[in-house]
């Protein structure tokens, strides 16, 4: 099959929809398609997670990926991506996120074309973005299909949306080889968290949990390994509650797999989450993770006394402190925790995915 994938950025795309573009682009090439990427960034850019040789990339350099789109710039994005799309001519066009699918959707009308839309958000996002989700509504007659990421997300969208989705579940990536042990070498014991810094991931909520755990567990450590526009005010709280030397943001990471493999609790605070890939990928390093019950995207990953903890109540910061302090003083609870969560998500390889992608790709172009 010819398959053309549309993103917006992946020069500054750094969160899971351009992981998993990345790795399920390579698996696809790997099958023997014929893949090509259209993103809207200058060409020649470095993307943030690497692409397969054999991607062909069609970067259009419209615009500034990062920041908000106007009419204008949209625009000519569609006319450019249209121009592209008919003179690849490819059999599909998988576009990924809404920024990407909904200007494809109305770009790409009267090609002949099928468009499907990748959705890896849940319903709550667009709670503060009202008119995304009219453009969004408005472009469901336009696409062939939605997937999304599991059962749970479809059933939150409005029955006449889901009669367009299908789930295609995210791919976990497995440990890399060479980094066993790790975890036991460190000096000081480290909670990690991974995850834009944004309102959604609630970054702050988990440094006043710590910051109520620090005087009872001096030897730990908080690391955020991420960036956003909370950054300044993430930085004033850890001065505010002389947590410098004790939590880090040290930015994005070339390197998570060191960091998972040296952590020796994963904590993600966030509000919601489409799937909460991060929180999976450490999880196959062994780490029991601990999440919000009333979180989707989190409480579909963590099984609450089996891979890891789901904090309930109300008041968000005990409820966070009380869970992290019951794993920060037992070693062997972690353990226990983190044996299961290693075998988790064992089923969700890039290989697997990347077959149910295949099947589904080929039921569009031939039903």
């Amino acid at each position: 099959m010819k398959l053309m994938f549309v993103i917006k950025t992946m020069t500054h795309g750094t969160g899971g929809a351009e992981r998993v573009l990345s790795q399920i682009t390579a698996e696809l090439c790997r099958l023997g398609h014929d893949v090509s990427l259209v993103t809207f960034d200058a060409a020649g850019e470095t993307p943030f997670y690497p692409l397969s040789e054999h991607v062909n990339r069609i970067d259009l350099g419209l615009g500034d990926p990062q920041k908000k789109s106007s009419v204008g710039i949209t625009l000519r994005r569609m006319y450019a991506l249209r121009k592209s799309v008919l003179k690849e001519r490819p059999d599909v066009v998988i576009a990924f996120m809404h920024s990407a699918f909904v200007p494809a959707a109305f770009a790409l009308f009267g090609t002949g074309i099928p468009v499907i839309g990748s959705e890896h958000i849940v319903p709550a996002h667009y709670d503060r973005r009202k008119l995304e989700f009219v453009f969004f509504l408005f472009s469901l007659p336009f696409l062939k299909k939605i997937t999304v990421v599991s059962k749970k997300i479809r059933d939150s969208y409005p029955a006449f949306a889901r009669r367009k989705m299908v789930v295609v579940p995210n791919p976990v990536k497995r440990p890399l080889p060479g980094l066993e042990g790790l975890r036991d070498l460190t000096k000081r014991p480290v909670i990690l968290n991974v995850g834009r810094l944004d309102p959604q991931k609630d970054q702050e909520t988990l440094i006043r949990a710590f910051s109520a755990l620090t005087p009872r567990f001096p030897d730990w450590d908080l690391r955020i390994i991420g960036e956003g526009g909370l950054r300044p005010e993430l930085e004033n709280l850890i001065s505010e509650l002389n947590l410098k030397g004790r939590v880090f943001l040290p930015g994005l990471s070339g390197d998570i797999d060191r960091e998972y493999a040296a952590a020796s609790l994963f904590v993600i605070p966030s509000r919601y989450e489409a799937f909460g890939l991060a929180t999976a990928e450490a999880m196959t390093y062994g780490i029991p993770a601990i999440g919000f019950a009333d979180c989707p995207g989190t409480n579909e990953i963590i099984e609450d006394g089996h891979n890891g903890l789901l904090a309930k109540g109300e008041h968000r910061v005990n409820a966070l402190a009380e869970l992290m302090e019951k794993l920060m003083k037992s070693k062997e609870y972690r353990k226990q925790l983190g044996e299961k969560a290693s075998v988790s998500h064992a089923q969700l390889t890039p290989e697997s995915i990347a077959r149910l992608w295949d099947d589904f790709l080929r039921g569009i172009i031939s039903p």
